[in-house]
């Protein structure tokens, strides 16, 4: 069995094939400043256990540092940034929980190496509820979550200052509206762009409060 595939019975009643890291490396080479962006969003909608998630993770990370490792408030706070721009949605639950595990311990990995004697606990708590959020048990088909009639839902992560704002919205809405429905992300013409109400609008919280937004 290959490290592309952890059963014939997955494949065969999910259609699972993990893509390998140099195929995820490949695909992301042809979009690499963005995958260079702190800011940039990245959904995968068959995410599986977090192969391509991962490889954005740690091409975030790596700015991340360059820029930042020498100022931990910089770097905490824009570090709620990178993990907040990075959503998946798998139709099986182990999948979306080793994802989420998988992101969240890289993360730890590299904050630890440069701030463990200084580590922010709320940060930590902040980062683990984010890719909580964000890596979502659902169907990308039905755009609902597993065995549910809740749709899936994405939080909007922004910092304002040193402070976090959260919208959420659902899929089904950001895929609605134009111009996501003409499979064009921006106006070529200069046309001010729209995006759908979201659902819920949270309070302003502290950047590593990120938990407490609930």
């Amino acid at each position: 069995m290959s490290n592309q595939v952890k059963s014939k019975e997955r494949v065969a009643d999910f259609g699972e094939v993990n893509t390998s890291e140099r195929e995820v490396n490949a695909m992301l080479d042809l979009v690499k400043q963005e995958t260079e962006r702190l800011d940039s969003r990245f959904l995968e909608p068959a995410c599986g256990d977090g192969n391509f998630l991962i490889e954005v993770l740690n091409r975030k990370l790596d700015i991340l540092v360059k820029k930042y490792k020498k100022n931990q408030y910089e770097f905490e706070r824009n570090s709620i940034v990178v993990v907040g721009s990075i959503y998946g949605v798998d139709i099986l639950e182990d999948n979306a929980q080793s994802a989420r595990e998988r992101l969240f311990n890289r993360f730890i990995e590299v904050y630890e190496k440069y701030f463990k004697e200084y580590s922010n606990e709320n940060l930590i708590k902040s980062i683990k509820f984010i890719i909580d959020k964000n890596i979502i048990h659902g169907d990308a088909l039905t755009l609902k979550e597993v065995d549910s009639e809740n749709p899936v839902t994405f939080c909007e992560w922004a910092i304002i200052n040193n402070k976090l704002k959260r919208r959420d919205f659902t899929l089904s809405d950001l895929l609605a509206y134009p111009p996501f429905d003409k499979v064009a992300l921006f106006s070529d013409m200069g046309d001010e762009v729209h995006i759908p109400s979201p659902i819920k609008d949270y309070k302003l919280v502290n950047y590593d409060e990120a938990h407490n937004s609930c």
